[in-house]
């Protein structure tokens, strides 16, 4: 589970791993009482009413086909284990890797020089960041071929691309047109990670799985 945190809106949102869905719901219900509704909504979410006017909306990480039993349909597709591919860019280093649900199947971690500030001004500041500019060009350059050597063979068989670190460097990695079908099936929100190691790599999955939830409980709305 993710850590819960402050939702535009009231309430708070956190990600809950779709083995432990069934579970959490049930608590859920303990606290606030049967579910009184349980619907789809156009964006593919579901959204509960609890008994005492508690909300909860639901969001799968993949695409699911709703079924009749709409909460068994989502909890089961949840689980389902799909192919996503990762992209981690910072300055100086980047991960790549491709998961069978939570188990990494081919993956690179590596690393780029990138100079720190300089405290110099004048003609020499200009020559640094100038220096700096272009080692930092030359990691998105080596980032995108990395990510074309490692990511794109499987790249038919991905559901989606969850990217993380610097935004800006990812999106730069994700605008080589080596990329585009990658970048065509990239998912927000973005991954919360530090420096793109392979340990953070592999902790990844207890995000991009996760099954977003928004909750709102009475005391959350507005008197």
């Amino acid at each position: 589970m993710t850590r819960p945190r402050p939702a535009a809106g009231g309430g708070r949102v956190l990600g809950v791993a779709p083995e432990r869905l069934g579970r959490w719901l049930d608590g859920v219900a303990d606290r606030h009482g049967p579910f009184t509704e349980v619907a789809t909504s156009d964006d593919g979410a579901v959204a509960v009413t609890c008994e005492d006017g508690t909300t909860v909306a639901l969001r799968a990480p993949f695409g699911w086909t709703p079924g009749p039993a709409l909460l068994t349909s989502f909890t089961t597709a949840a689980r389902q284990p799909r192919r996503a591919a990762v992209l981690l860019v910072r300055r100086g280093r980047w991960a790549t890797g491709v998961f069978d649900g939570a188990d990494l199947v081919v993956s690179k971690v590596d690393t780029r020089l990138v100079q720190g500030r300089s405290a110099a001004g004048g003609w020499s500041q200009q020559r640094f960041a100038r220096r700096r500019g272009h080692q930092a060009d030359a990691v998105v350059t080596s980032a995108a071929d990395t990510a074309a050597r490692v990511l794109l063979p499987h790249a038919g068989g991905v559901a989606a691309l969850f990217t993380g670190g610097d935004r800006g460097m990812v999106d730069a990695v994700l605008a080589d047109p080596r990329l585009a079908s990658l970048a065509a099936v990239r998912r927000e929100p973005a991954l919360e990670v530090g420096e793109p190691t392979k340990e953070v790599l592999l902790g990844t999955p207890g995000q991009f799985r996760a099954v977003q939830v928004h909750i709102v409980e009475p005391g959350d709305r507005p008197a």
